[in-house]
């Protein structure tokens, strides 16, 4: 028996062109039909900070993060054309099962973290959930064009060839009905899909909030009994941070003043005094020293590294607090602070780790590892502190090296060398052995938050630096300065890269700002102009 369909019924075949554009005009509604239906169907799970969320597609181009009763977030889609995304916030995930300290510090910290990362740039959490939305929305679309070829196939069969030429010369002779019926008939349906699920609340308009002004969630709407909870609270906060912010501008233009004052004073007291520094071109370093996350010091290493028109950045540690992944935020704002092209290096203190050297890297610091490294000419020994301390399990070895091994495995690559120029450590006591031998000039340090040096010890100069952020024993460094702070510019000959001088600058938690003169190193014989009255000299 033979199937009808093998035999085609010549008297209604037409011209092949005339066959090919209906099956083209077919095949692009089909298309269009089953990418309609995967945008608008579209979801995907994912994260939203630290919380586990649910995405799904609008055609709104908006985003609205709903937090169930305490209202929702809606701001303008990043996302193209009217394309944008409902988010269902939902819990955290609990993954602990004990009551472990340190444990529950590392989730806490990694929930801040992402919290974080969201507010700070939502758009990159909007992007990533975009792109599994359009996954999504890809394989909803291929399903239901395969699901319409499946149909459209099954529906060839059971017509027969003769019908099908039937229904065809029907088709053409309402060729543009037809085709109206259909766009709009997806228009139509493509709406209700998109905002038929969820209708509008009586206040899903929400109101712009200020306290988002200037952040990259400005113009964020804000419905329900979460717009009161960020108006009363977010403002207090904004206040604090604008405080902060305001506190630590001012301090970098009283440094400026400072500056300007000293220079000339210097310049008048070497006139009167009939004399002059002997013309010695030298590099200019700046020492910064046990920072702890104060990023609002930031401003102030800035201008000073412009005032004093820095060729390098010297910083001997303890960048963080705890070391934890959250606070890579400072870790970037303190690399900010130096001007670019001008090369950063560190040695990480006992309060950084892994993670902090790896942010570290990432922002272009080096991160000195036990060998030297040659900054330009200027050749640098250092490595991260053996000793590790976190909050609730306070200080231990981080490795079977102790301090004393350290300080002997630094000693023998500085003598095995025989030409290191500076040697940058964070706890002393690591680097003394090294200058016991005489084969480093010039050790920096810092850890103990109290200015010590320069001093003569073995064949070389040991300093050591006080606190950038003006930290002291139990309290905290975020916010205005509770001690004095200080970094300290210290100038190289460029021949022979010997420090020659070296110049203290330091913010009192007043705000008010000091700017020493450039004061003799132990080894320099070159004058120095004479100190102002009641200037004392450090040490």
């Amino acid at each position: 028996m033979t199937d009808e369909t093998d035999h085609p019924v010549p008297e209604v075949t037409r011209p092949r062109h005339h066959a090919i554009a209906p099956r083209i005009a077919l095949a692009l509604v089909a298309v269009l039909a089953a990418l309609t239906f995967g945008v608008t169907t579209a979801e995907a799970e994912g994260t939203l900070g630290p919380h586990l969320a649910r995405y799904e597609m609008t055609v709104d181009h908006l985003v609205t993060i709903d937090l169930g009763p305490l209202g929702s977030i809606v701001i303008d889609s990043p996302l193209p054309l009217v394309l944008g995304t409902h988010v269902v916030v939902q819990e955290i995930p609990a993954e602990l099962t004990a009551l472990d300290q340190s444990a529950t510090i590392d989730a806490l910290s990694s929930d801040l973290e992402r919290y974080v990362q969201f507010f700070g740039a939502p758009q990159s959490t909007i992007e990533a959930s975009a792109r599994a939305l359009a996954v999504d929305a890809g394989q909803r679309a291929l399903a239901a064009l395969a699901l319409m070829v499946v149909v459209w196939w099954v529906g060839r069969r059971v017509l027969g060839a003769t019908r099908r030429a039937e229904l065809s010369i029907q088709l053409r002779r309402h060729a543009g009905l037809v085709a109206g019926g259909v766009a709009l008939t997806l228009v139509v349906a493509g709406t209700i899909t998109a905002s038929g699920a969820r209708p509008p609340g009586p206040d899903a308009a929400g109101q712009a909030s200020s306290v988002f002004d200037g952040t990259p969630l400005e113009g964020a709407r804000i419905t329900g009994r979460l717009a009161s909870l960020v108006d009363t609270y977010g403002a207090e906060a904004l206040k604090a941070y604008r405080d902060n912010e305001a506190y630590y501008a001012a301090a970098a233009d009283a440094v400026e003043q400072a500056w300007h004052t000293e220079l000339a004073r210097e310049e008048t007291a070497a006139q009167l005094a009939g004399s002059r520094r002997p013309s010695v071109e030298t590099v200019t370093a700046l020492l910064v020293s046990d920072l702890h996350c104060n990023v609002g010091m930031a401003a102030v290493i800035t201008r000073v590294a412009a005032l004093a028109d820095v060729d390098l950045v010297l910083n001997a540690g303890d960048s963080t607090v705890d070391g934890t992944s959250v606070e890579s935020y400072c870790v970037q704002t303190f690399a900010d602070a130096v001007p670019a092209g001008v090369p950063y290096v560190i040695a990480d203190g006992n309060h950084d780790s892994a993670q902090t050297a790896a942010t570290e890297k990432a922002v272009g610091a080096i991160v000195l590892s036990g060998h030297v490294v040659d900054v330009d000419g200027i050749r640098i020994l250092g490595d991260s502190d053996p000793n590790e301390t976190r909050i609730g399990e306070g200080t231990r070895p981080k490795s079977d090296e102790t301090a004393t091994q350290e300080g002997e495995r630094l000693g023998d690559v500085a003598c095995d060398d025989g030409d290191v120029d500076l040697l940058l450590i964070h706890t002393p006591a690591v680097g003394d052995q090294a200058l016991r031998r005489g084969c480093v000039p010039t050790q920096l340090s810092g850890h103990y938050h109290t200015r010590y040096g320069p001093v003569l010890l073995g064949e070389g100069v040991r300093y050591i630096s006080s606190s950038t952020a003006g930290a002291l024993l139990n309290e905290p460094t975020v916010g205005p300065l509770r001690g004095t702070a200080e970094m300290t510019l210290l100038y190289l000959d460029a021949d022979t890269h010997r420090v020659v001088r070296y110049r203290l600058v330091q913010v009192r938690p007043s705000g008010e700002a000091i700017v020493g003169p450039a004061v003799g190193w132990p080894t320099d014989l070159e004058p120095v102009p004479a100190p102002r009255p009641g200037w004392v000299a450090p040490g």
